[in-house]
Formats: structure tokens, sequence, C-alpha cells
């Protein structure tokens, strides 16, 4: 059951996470800031789900979660993830279908938001496109944030993210 908890490392970087999505930096991530950076990666949601979505994981149902419900949310989300991967697979094709189906939308919207970043399209992203990219989206983030970025998702240490690297920082 440890795969369930978050360690330190990963506590550090939703919290970076956190910084990102909370624009204006009051404590608490709004539905505009969740819909804000997922359309600026690409990625369309329903204005209603990212609602929904907040509502749940704020403690209050306010729709505003602050970085502690964040984290739990996270997660929550993880734990689920871990549930779904190790239970039996009594499913039937209906569902085994609508599955994929889902994958593949995720997968579209994956290689959507990472062909925003990669703006030279050599299937990279450098440092200087990641910083490109968060100021395309409205985020000054400093040296030591970029830094933080790029060593979080640059699994292999050559500098740059692929797109492996990027899809598994996302999922």
């Amino acid at each position: 059951m440890s795969e369930n908890f978050i360690n330190f490392s990963e506590i550090r970087d939703l919290r970076t996470a956190f910084d990102l999505l909370d624009r204006d930096q009051d404590g608490h991530v709004t539905p505009e800031e969740l819909q804000f950076m997922l359309r600026n990666l690409g990625i369309h949601v329903r204005d209603e789900l990212i609602d929904d979505l907040l509502r749940e994981a704020s403690r209050t149902g306010s729709g505003l979660i602050d970085e502690t419900e964040f984290l739990q949310w996270v997660a929550r989300i993880q734990a689920l993830k871990e549930e779904s991967n190790t239970s039996s697979g009594s499913s039937n094709s209906s569902s085994t279908s609508a599955t994929q189906a889902a994958d593949d939308d995720l997968t579209q919207d994956l290689v959507a938001a990472f062909r925003v970043f990669d703006r030279d399209g050599n299937g990279y992203i450098t440092r200087d496109e990641l910083k490109s990219a968060m100021d395309m989206i409205g985020e000054n983030v400093t040296e030591y944030q970029l830094n933080e970025m790029l060593e979080l998702a640059d699994a292999d240490k050559d500098g740059r993210i692929n797109y492996e690297e990027f899809a598994r920082l996302l999922l």
C-alpha cells in the first residue's frame, strides 16, 4: 500500500505545480486558473467538468482549492489509479472499448500539449523551449523554477524532455 503515499520529492514537485496553477498567488486555484493552464497546453476540458473536479477536491465545496487540498486530491487520484491498475481483468468488452477510447483521447491531448512545448518539432523540449512555453502561457518562472521543472521531467538527464518523459510527468 506504500505506493499510494506521495514521497517528499513528489510533494516538492506538486508544490511547484500548484504555484504554477495559482497565477495570482493568492493560495487558491480557481476553475479559471486551471482552465487557463489546460487550454494553453492544448487540452480542452468542459468548464462544467473543471468546476465539478475542483468542487470535489475542495473541503468546503467552494470550488477553490488550497495547496493542502491539491496535494490530497493528487494523492487520491494516484490511489485510484493504482487501484484500477491492480484490479482484476473482469471488465466486459464495452467497458474495455470505452477505456480504449478514453486512452486514445488522452494520447491525442498529450501529443497536442507536447507540440505546444516542442517549438522546433524535433521531438524534444529544450530548456529554452520550456521557458518560451511558460512565457507563452503567462507564467513568469524564475531560473530556479525552470531548473526544477527540467530536473523533474528529464528522467534520462540529457538536458531535454522527450515525449515519454513528458507523458510520464503528466500521468
